[in-house]
């Protein structure tokens, strides 16, 4: 089990960049097609990646094991930001779930998915990380101390 959860560090940002597409295709589907049932499965999918990175998610699995090695060689970005982000889009997916199942907020949840989606189409399209940014952020002012990530420390030299 404890070979199970943990999340990789580092990553590779073609594979996390192929996970984020796949999440604005769903996430779009699900708001183009009222496909509720969607919901919880793009919510499941982020539980999964926080949890234990790409092992437990078939979306990981795609990334990294398919899609990523066929967009040449691996570019690695630290971990921690993207377990970060991961995170951010769980709560963000899970909040949808919750507008939606118990709330009877059918609008607000798919305003929350388009939210979702545009992060995702961010990070997909133009690898900007929007949880990254907040990660940094929160470095910056020592909310996350810089020993959890020490290639972070400098992030925004690297943009």
């Amino acid at each position: 089990m404890a070979n199970l959860i943990g999340f990789p560090n580092p990553v590779n940002e073609k594979a996390a960049r192929v996970v984020a597409g796949g999440v604005v295709l769903m996430a779009l589907a699900a708001i183009a097609f009222d496909l509720e049932w969607l919901l919880p499965v793009i919510a499941l999918g982020f539980l999964a990646r926080v949890l234990t990175g790409p092992t437990l998610s078939p979306l990981g699995q795609f990334a990294t094991r398919v899609a990523a090695p066929r967009l040449g060689p691996p570019k690695h970005v630290p971990g921690p930001p993207k377990r970060f982000a991961q995170g951010m889009g769980l709560t963000m997916s899970t909040t949808a779930v919750i507008l939606y199942f118990a709330a009877n907020a059918h609008t607000a949840a798919w305003v929350v998915t388009g939210v979702l989606a545009g992060a995702a189409t961010l990070e997909s399209v133009f690898a900007l990380c929007l949880g990254c940014q907040v990660f940094a952020a929160l470095m910056r002012i020592g909310l996350i101390p810089e020993e959890t990530c020490e290639a972070c420390a400098n992030i925004w030299a690297r943009a």
